[in-house]
């Protein structure tokens, strides 16, 4: 292993990160957030960054890892969610895991634009929906009561 391709990888794991850390601020206030996000995305970029190198010419063996890796995501997703009575939630943490995941996969095949994007599109999803979500939560308690919740 050369240098210059452990300085690649790192730029690689970086940019992966760094993406995924809008979202970790944002789920922080969730029980997973600012350490599990990024870790994830760097970890599904490392995972198939090895994998691309060790089976570079069998496609289905890199199909194989991302199948293996959303398995592996969704499991750790899963355990982000909590049913109390009749409530369900952490949900959106766990499609969270699932984003930064899709996150450092993209990077690690190079696909920016599309990191870029689930990035972007993946935040702008919480910043703009989790306000409207509550007050539409908050709206649904008053009706149930039959007057304003307080």
């Amino acid at each position: 292993m050369s240098p210059d391709s452990v300085w690649s990888a790192l730029l690689w794991l970086m940019i992966s990160w760094v993406l995924a850390l809008p979202i970790a601020w944002h789920r922080e206030r969730s029980m997973i957030g600012l350490r599990t996000l990024p870790l994830v995305s760097i970890a599904s970029c490392g995972f198939l960054l090895v994998g691309l190198e060790v089976a570079a010419d069998d496609p289905n063996a890199n199909a194989r890892l991302v199948s293996g890796l959303m398995t592996g995501i969704g499991f750790i997703g899963g355990g982000a969610i909590l049913k109390e009575g009749d409530h369900v939630r952490g949900t959106s943490t766990a499609a969270a895991v699932w984003a930064t995941g899709a996150i450092g996969a993209s990077v690690a095949f190079q696909r920016l634009e599309l990191a870029v994007a689930i990035a972007l599109v993946t935040f702008g999803t919480f910043l703009i929906l989790t306000p409207l979500g509550k007050r539409i939560d908050t709206n649904n308690e008053s009706d149930d009561t039959g007057g304003e919740s307080g």
